[in-house]
């Protein structure tokens, strides 16, 4: 599933609603959902929010899809480029600038990875269903 939002906080919730739903049609466990979607409302908030500046004339696109057992989020979007790696080190170095969503994110999924393709930030978020990691 493949959603084309605006740069909206609103769009961003119906993306959150759109994991939910996809869950249910999966039946995959409330355990695995709930994780995920705290994960994706993060990471589009911050799109939404920084990359993309709460423009509403600018898109952001979220695809969801089961891959066997792993549940997978992408978020990307043609933003100001942000690595969190990089984020995290100058944070370490200055003193602390936040951070929380990205700790939260980790939490919550298994996997998480940041690339530029292009001109694109692309976010990947995955967890493997029926593992308990709250």
């Amino acid at each position: 599933m493949t959603l084309e939002l605006k740069a909206t906080p609103e769009e961003v919730m119906r993306a959150v609603e759109a994991l939910r739903q996809f869950g249910v049609e999966h039946c995959l466990a409330e355990a695995d959902i709930f994780g995920v979607t705290l994960a994706l409302e993060e990471c589009a908030s911050n799109v939404v929010n920084h990359a993309l500046k709460r423009d509403s004339t600018k898109n952001f696109q979220v695809t969801i899809n089961q891959a066997g057992s792993e549940l997978v989020v992408e978020v990307t979007d043609e933003g100001v480029e942000f690595d969190p790696q990089l984020a995290a080190k100058e944070a370490s170095d200055d003193g602390p600038v936040g951070g929380w969503g990205l700790q939260l994110v980790r939490r919550y999924t298994d996997d998480l990875r940041y690339s530029r393709a292009g001109n694109k930030n692309v976010w990947r978020l995955s967890r493997r269903l029926g593992r308990d990691k709250s």
